[in-house]
C-alpha cells in the first residue's frame, strides 16, 4: 500500500473533572469524551526516499519534528526500522489549539495509517500504548466514540453511545494556553465538581436531556475568567434552544447540543452576527463502531 487517505476526527468533552495533580506535573482527570463529525483530512504516501515530509494548508503550523504528526511517524519508523519514507499531508478544518484534540487526532491517524501502510501488525491497544507517549488524548483519538477517560486521560472505558443530536461548535478568535489554565486551576480550591456520574447515567438511559443537564467542565471557571466571550457564546446557544452549552477541554471552543437543526442554525447565525466567533459549525455526534 502506497497511498492512504484518512479522516482525523475532533472530540468534545461532555464532562471534564480534575481530581488532583501528580508530582510529575500531570493531572488526574475524569472525563467523558465524545467524537464529533468535524475532521481534518490526513493523506499518507509511502516514498522510496527515506524521511518524513509534512505539508499543511495552514502556513503557521510547523512541518518538522515540532508537529505531533511528525512525531507519530518517527516513533514507528524508529521502532520498526522502516527504510522507506512517508509524505504526510494535513488538510486541516478542525480549529487549532481549540480544545478539540485536532493535533492528537492527526497523530492518531498517522499511527493508524502507518500501521496499515507498512503492515506492522499492531493491535488498537498496542497503537494506544504508543500513542500515550505523544499526548494524553492520542489513545482516545485512536479508540473514538463515547468513552470515560481516567488517570491522565489514558485509562479508557467504552460507554453506551451518545444519543444522536446536532452539535454547534463555535471557536472565538483567541488562543488559550492549556498550561496557564491548569496552573491557575492548581492555585485555587476546586469546590464545584461536574456531575460525571450523571452523564454516565444519562448515557445508560439513552437520555440526551439527562446527559446535557449533567454536563460540566471544571476548567471553565479559569478560562471564562480570562475570556468572558466564552460565557457569551454559551448564553447565545442556550437562548436559541441548546439543551446545554459548555467549553470543550481547556477552551476556547464552545459547543452546544441541539435536538433541532433549525435552532442550531439560528444560534449559529446569532453568534456570527454578534461577531463572537467566525469559526462556527453545525455537525453531528460520531459513534464509533462496536467491536
Amino acid at each position: 500500500m502506497r497511498y492512504l487517505k484518512l479522516k482525523s476526527l475532533a472530540k468534545i468533552n461532555l464532562g471534564l473533572d480534575v481530581l488532583g495533580r501528580r508530582e510529575n506535573g500531570y493531572h488526574d482527570v475524569r472525563m467523558v469524551m465524545q467524537t464529533i463529525y468535524l475532521y481534518d483530512d490526513v493523506t499518507l504516501r509511502r516514498t522510496e526516499e527515506p524521511g518524513i515530509r509534512i505539508q499543511t494548508n495552514l502556513f503557521y503550523l510547523p512541518v518538522n519534528e515540532n508537529n505531533i504528526a511528525y512525531k507519530a511517524a518517527k516513533l514507528l519508523i524508529d521502532e520498526f526500522d522502516i527504510q522507506d519514507g512517508v509524505s504526510i499531508t494535513l488538510d486541516k478544518h478542525i480549529p487549532v489549539a481549540a480544545g478539540l484534540a485536532g493535533g492528537s487526532s492527526n497523530a492518531a491517524a498517522v499511527l493508524f495509517g502507518m500501521n496499515k501502510m507498512f503492515a506492522l501488525g499492531l493491535s488498537e491497544q498496542e497503537l494506544m500504548d504508543r500513542g500515550v507517549k505523544l499526548g494524553a488524548d492520542v489513545p482516545y483519538c485512536l479508540m473514538r466514540g463515547t468513552v470515560l477517560a481516567e488517570g491522565i486521560g489514558e485509562e479508557l472505558t467504552r460507554l453506551p453511545q451518545m444519543p444522536n443530536c446536532y452539535v454547534l461548535i463555535a471557536k472565538p478568535p483567541i488562543s488559550v494556553s492549556t498550561k496557564m489554565v491548569y496552573e491557575k486551576l492548581d492555585s485555587g480550591e476546586i469546590t464545584d465538581h461536574p456531575d460525571i456520574d450523571g452523564i454516565l447515567q444519562g448515557l445508560s438511559e439513552q437520555s440526551l436531556e439527562k446527559v446535557a443537564a449533567s454536563m460540566g467542565n471544571v476548567l471553565e471557571r479559569v478560562t471564562i475568567g480570562e475570556y468572558p466571550v466564552i460565557e457569551e457564546i454559551k448564553n447565545v446557544m442556550k437562548a436559541h434552544g441548546a439543551l446545554n452549552a459548555m467549553m470543550s477541554g481547556s477552551g476556547p471552543t464552545v459547543f452546544g447540543l441541539f435536538r433541532d437543526r433549525r435552532m442550531a442554525r439560528e444560534a449559529q447565525k446569532a453568534i456570527r452576527d454578534r461577531e463572537l466567533a467566525k469559526q462556527v459549525y453545525i455537525t453531528n455526534i460520531h459513534n464509533a463502531r462496536r467491536k
